[in-house]
């Protein structure tokens, strides 16, 4: 399920999976950067880990392990 909010602000996307939470966030948010390089050194240095980079997004960790994607911006 798609909730948009007004023109401008943060889109939420909810997805059901037939699984148990065992390891996985329930909640794991995809976002957007101008300058991708310039948010990833601002999210480590705000506690956030670097987990991994692939093509054209790097996921990260808050200080609690929550992880999410970091894009440019389209």
């Amino acid at each position: 399920m798609l909730v948009e909010g007004p023109s401008g602000r943060p889109r939420l996307w909810f997805q059901r999976v037939p699984e148990a939470k065992t390891v996985k966030n329930r909640v794991h948010l995809d976002l957007r950067s101008d300058d991708l390089e310039a948010e990833v050194r601002r999210l480590v240095e705000l506690g956030a880990r670097e987990l991994a980079r692939h093509e054209d997004w790097v996921v990260l960790a808050d200080p609690e392990g929550n992880e999410f994607c970091l894009q440019p911006a389209l």
